[in-house]
C-alpha cells in the first residue's frame, strides 16, 4: 500500500500506531454522480476537501449503471440488480444492521416527494440512487419508509442533533452532476458541505464520505472517495483497491454492526488513513 501525506501526520501516526482506529459514532455519506477519478480529483472544492481529509486513489465502483452500486453500498452485494430500472428487494440491508443494534438510519433526498412515493422519478429526484425504497421491507412499513425524508429536513435535524447513526444524502440530478457535470456537482458541495467542515458541533464524532456511484470510463472504474473527520488523518491517501463493498464493512465494524454476510463479510476494511484525534 502506498502512503502519501505531510511528515508532521506521518510522524503522528507513526508515534501512535500505524494502524490507527478509526473515531465515530455516526456516518455521513453523500453521493455524486458519473465521474472518472481524475476529472474529480481536480475540481476546486473536492481538491480542498482532499487535503482535509484522507483519499482513497485505488477506489473503484462495482458496476455500471448506476443502480447496482447504489444497492452495493447498502446490501453488500448488487443483488443481480444490472439496470436502473425499479426493482424491488428481498434480503437484509444496512438498515436492518443498524435497527438489530438500537442505531437509527434514514436518507435525505433532494427533491423527494414523500409518502413512500416508489415512482421512477419525480423532477430532479430519480428513485434509483435511493436504495433503501428498492427493498420491500421498506416499501411496506410505513415507519421505515417514514426514515426517507426529503433533504429540506437535513438542516433542522443537524441543528437539533437528530442525525441518525447512518445517514445517507442523495443530492438530485443536477447537484449531484448527473445532469450537470462535475463542476456543477463541486460548487453544489461546497455550499452545502464547506461551512458544516468548520462547525466542531456537526462534525463532533462524525464521518463524512464523499464518493461517486461510478466512473465516466467504462475501462478504468476508479472514483474519487474522500474521508473527512471521523478519525481520517488530513492529508493521508491509500492506493489499496477499496470499493463500496469496503466502505459498507468499514461502517459496519465502526459502528459494532457485524455484516450481512455477503461480500461485505470478505472486503477489507478501510485502513491506514486514521490518525487524527
Amino acid at each position: 500500500m502506498k502512503m502519501n501525506m505531510p511528515l508532521a501526520v506521518l510522524s503522528c501516526l507513526l508515534a501512535s500506531g500505524a494502524h490507527a482506529a478509526p473515531a465515530f459514532h455516526k456516518v455521513l455519506v453523500i453521493v455524486l454522480e458519473n465521474t472518472d477519478y481524475d476529472k474529480a480529483a481536480a475540481a476546486p472544492f473536492l481538491t480542498k476537501l482532499a487535503a482535509r481529509g484522507a483519499t482513497l486513489t485505488g477506489y473503484t465502483g462495482v458496476a455500471h449503471p448506476s443502480q447496482p452500486n447504489y444497492v452495493a453500498m447498502i446490501a453488500g452485494d448488487t443483488l443481480g440488480v444490472r439496470d436502473d430500472k425499479p426493482v424491488n428487494l428481498s434480503g437484509r440491508h444496512l438498515g436492518d444492521l443498524l435497527d438489530a443494534k438500537g442505531l437509527s438510519w434514514g436518507v435525505y433526498a433532494e427533491g423527494y416527494p414523500g409518502g413512500c412515493f416508489l415512482g421512477d422519478k419525480s423532477g430532479l429526484y430519480a428513485r434509483k440512487h435511493v436504495p433503501f425504497l428498492s427493498f420491500t421491507s421498506v416499501q411496506k412499513s410505513p415507519a421505515l419508509c417514514a426514515r426517507v425524508k426529503d433533504a429540506a429536513a437535513f438542516d433542522a435535524d443537524a441543528a437539533a442533533g437528530r442525525l441518525p447513526a447512518y445517514s445517507l444524502y442523495v443530492p438530485d440530478l443536477n447537484d449531484d452532476g448527473h445532469d450537470t457535470g462535475v463542476d456543477a456537482a463541486d460548487q453544489w458541495l461546497a455550499g452545502f458541505l464547506g461551512p458544516r467542515l468548520d462547525d466542531a458541533n456537526f462534525m463532533n464524532g462524525l464521518l463524512v464520505v464523499v464518493t461517486f456511484d461510478e466512473s465516466a470510463s467504462k475501462t478504468d472504474s476508479r472514483i474519487l472517495t474522500i474521508l473527512a473527520g471521523g478519525g481520517a488523518a488530513a492529508g493521508a491517501s491509500s492506493d489499496a483497491p477499496y470499493d463500496h463493498y469496503s466502505l459498507l464493512k468499514t461502517i459496519e465494524n465502526g459502528l459494532g454492526l457485524g455484516d450481512l454476510g455477503r461480500k461485505d463479510s470478505s472486503a477489507a476494511a478501510i485502513d491506514g488513513v486514521w490518525g487524527n484525534k
